[in-house]
């Protein structure tokens, strides 16, 4: 991970002034375009084979690629050169929406953490689904997150996921509902029970169904959640987003703290871990867990697996620690707990 810190990430946070959105736009375009040759190298470095399978989809090794940092799929074939043995595309929208105002996504290198308000910036479910159409199947599961557009009322939210829905299930290895990011106005109160219920009725089908939830949930709250999911078939549950929370910033970042949005990275690590914990124990293990949230090491990782995940997603992680960290994690990926579901 040296050449990594002392040599990549240096010159990518300098990038359009140390824009961070600028770098993260400058690194998409560079993947997508790298030859077959540099793939196949990337991938005799990186890749890593330890399969496993959970919620009945096969996965090469237990490390993802989370939602967000390829929100249109434009780079799909490089991220299984880079190691990675899942990728979750999205957040998508039924409609195509710019997201919010720039600048909006913010480094807080002493903390190794990030504050982003994008607010759901992508093509749009339709465009999503013809590049998918095009690209053919990936070599590692699919999976594909899908949020509420921002002009859709929230009482129109389950038809505007349904949309969504209909457009990518049959590109998708898993669907994940995001309903807890903080950067769309009110999304988060589709973490309640009726409305939980009401999507998970609208998207049942063949894919299996992911809810993905925010960190900044009460237990009881998470626990009324479980139950809706357990009763309506959800998949297994993506533990957390982002989160509204500025504990465990840097003194060194503490500027940056009243940037809207939410936070990841470093300071949501234990935040995470108690999550998947709870979740694990309150459903005995019968909702498959996959945990992110500041992953910046193995044993962060394997925390998370000990905690009750069976998968595990980098973001933060990746850009802070680079590639290196995704076999490392994929290599050391061995859950202690026992898990009822898989």
């Amino acid at each position: 991970m040296n050449l990594f810190a002392n040599v990549a990430r240096p010159v990518l946070f300098r990038l359009g002034g140390g824009d961070a959105e600028h770098a993260h736009e400058w690194t998409l375009n560079r993947l997508a375009t790298l030859p077959a040759p540099a793939l196949a190298a990337m991938r005799r470095r990186y890749a890593f084979a330890a399969p496993v399978d959970v919620f009945g989809v096969r996965f090469p090794n237990r490390v993802g690629l989370a939602a967000g940092m390829d929100k249109n799929g434009v780079a799909l074939p490089a991220w299984p050169a880079l190691g990675f043995g899942f990728v979750e595309v999205g957040t998508v929208t039924a409609k195509e929406q710019p997201g919010n105002d720039r600048p909006r996504l913010f480094r807080l290198k002493q903390s190794e953490a990030i504050i982003n308000r994008m607010g759901f910036n992508n093509a749009g479910a339709a465009a999503l689904a013809d590049r998918l159409a095009a690209l053919g199947k990936l070599d590692v599961p699919l999976g594909i997150s899908l949020g509420k557009s921002k002009v859709t009322p929230l009482e129109d939210a389950v038809e505007d996921y349904l949309t969504s829905y209909r457009l990518l299930h049959p590109y998708a290895d898993y669907i994940a509902v995001n309903v807890s990011s903080p950067n769309t106005p009110g999304l988060r109160s589709l973490q309640d029970r009726d409305s939980i219920a009401a999507l998970l009725k609208a998207l049942s089908g063949p894919v299996p169904v992911l809810v993905k939830i925010a960190p900044d949930l009460t237990e009881p709250a998470i626990a009324e959640l479980l139950e809706v999911c357990l009763e309506h078939g959800a998949a297994g549950l993506i533990a957390t987003n982002t989160t509204l929370s500025r504990d465990g910033i840097d003194e060194a970042d503490q500027h940056l703290a009243d940037e809207a949005g939410g936070l990841s990275g470093r300071p949501l690590t234990e935040r995470s871990r108690q999550v998947v914990k709870f979740v694990h124990d309150e459903t005995g293990g019968r909702l498959p867990i996959i945990g992110v949230g500041g992953v910046m090491s193995v044993d962060d990782a394997a925390r998370l697996l000990d905690a009750g995940a069976s998968l595990v997603q980098l973001y933060s992680g990746f850009i802070y620690r680079g590639p290196d960290l995704v076999r490392a994690v994929a290599r050391g990926a061995r859950p202690i707990r026992s898990h009822r579901a898989r």
